[in-house]
């Protein structure tokens, strides 16, 4: 192994992958790392390596064994570093996977779909009106995701700010104090509380409601404190990572403009074009930890029990062992089994939805905005920093 390195590593620019990626690739597949935390663990960042331990059901992502290394210098700070459920493990976690899928069906995302992108064409009107340059990220990015969740678990969308803050602050990996992270987890989980009591008592067409039904048909199996962290880690995550990837994702088909212009010559490479910027993303953020319960090997190398295992999906999305021209993007990419929603039992059950956002998202803008160009130099554009996710922290446009 390496000598130990601060991770996350710093990328040359907001849309290009870290160096360090492709060295450790090559000759260090099982890294040492520092935490922001101070903690060491071990990182992985080829494609077979991090499949393999994502898919191993032993392994689960709760860092709460007094060995396993801390993410952040702040106790709950990056509370949702590795998706949702967070809280639950063992028989529980796989009863309330089965609850959600119950729950969260194909079917309702489906009948989502006609609001997104009533919502998407809605954001871009007005940020035509207002005109250009503009802020791709604040106009359409953020308030998109915001509206389908709120929609989706039957809360208030003027409520969608405050989501925002609370979101950011259960993310942080640097960027908030303790005590500005324990107000917000306080406050958020306050709002939830009420949001489900007022649901049990009015129960409406949203999946809130359906939870709570289903949590009472369970005999106490799963609780109310499942339904109050199914709702906190759709409203975060569910939010968060969606709205920064809208950016990403137009960002990166406008740095080179011939990838926007074909899309726009051919509506049909929508899928497989939203896919490959899931793939080629070079800005997901911290990866997903794995707390390791025993000894184990991957990819010839034996991680020791008690080690806390960092997967960089885009690192591993990256993998030429893997993908032809990895380093480039390839708008017809099919197959494209890219790990960006992890893979095995605690792959995200919200990966259906982003994908509908993201599609939704890319037929609006290439119809109504077919000349949509950056506004700035790929290069100027800036990540977001201090947070578990990664981000753009402005998208400038012009049309």
């Amino acid at each position: 192994m390496t000598d130990i390195q601060d991770y996350p590593f710093a990328a040359p620019a907001a849309l290009e992958p870290p160096e360090e990626w492709a060295e450790l690739r090559a000759r260090c597949p099982v890294a040492r790392v520092r935490l922001a935390s101070g903690d060491e663990a071990l990182l992985l960042t080829r494609y077979d390596d991090v499949k393999e331990l994502l898919s191993d059901p032993r392994f689960t992502h709760h860092l709460v064994a007094e060995d396993a290394a801390s993410i952040t210098a702040n106790e709950s700070g990056g509370v949702f570093a590795s998706g949702d459920g967070a809280s639950v493990r063992g028989d529980a976690h796989r009863e309330w996977r089965k609850l959600i899928g119950r729950a969260f069906t194909a079917k309702r995302v489906s009948a989502l779909q006609p609001g997104i992108e009533a919502t998407a064409r809605r954001l871009v009107d007005e940020m035509v009106e207002r005109g250009a340059p503009a802020d791709l990220a604040a106009a359409l990015g953020f308030p998109l995701p915001v509206w389908v969740i709120c929609e989706l678990l039957g809360v208030p969308d003027s409520d969608r700010d405050r989501f925002a803050y609370w979101s950011d602050t259960l993310l942080s990996l640097t960027r908030y104090t303790q005590e500005e992270i324990d107000a917000a987890q306080a406050e958020f989980a306050a709002y939830l509380r009420d949001h489900v009591a007022a649901k049990r008592a009015t129960p409406g067409d949203d999946l809130i409601s359906e939870l709570i039904t289903l949590v009472g048909a369970l005999d106490g199996r799963v609780t109310e404190e499942v339904v109050l962290m199914t709702a906190k880690g759709l409203l975060v995550a569910g939010h968060e990572t969606t709205a920064n990837m809208i950016g990403k994702m137009v960002a990166m088909l406008l740095a080179d403009r011939s990838r926007w212009e074909r899309i726009v010559a051919d509506p049909s490479l929508v899928r497989t074009a939203v896919e490959e910027c899931l793939r080629h993303d070079a800005n997901f953020g911290f990866g997903i930890p794995r707390y390791i319960s025993e000894d184990v090997e991957i990819g010839g190398t034996t991680l020791a029990k008690g080690s806390t295992v960092v997967c960089s999906l885009s690192a591993a999305n990256r993998d030429e062992s893997a993908f032809e021209d990895a380093a480039g993007m390839d708008l017809t990419r099919s197959p494209n089994p890219h790990l960006i929603f992890g893979a095995g039992p605690y792959a995200c059950l919200g990966q259906s939805l982003a994908r509908t956002e993201l599609q939704t998202v890319l037929k609006v803008l290439v119809e109504r905005l077919p000349t949509l160009a950056l506004a700035v130099p790929a290069a100027d554009l800036r990540r977001r920093e201090g947070l578990l996710v990664g981000g753009l922290e402005r998208v400038p446009v012009t049309w």
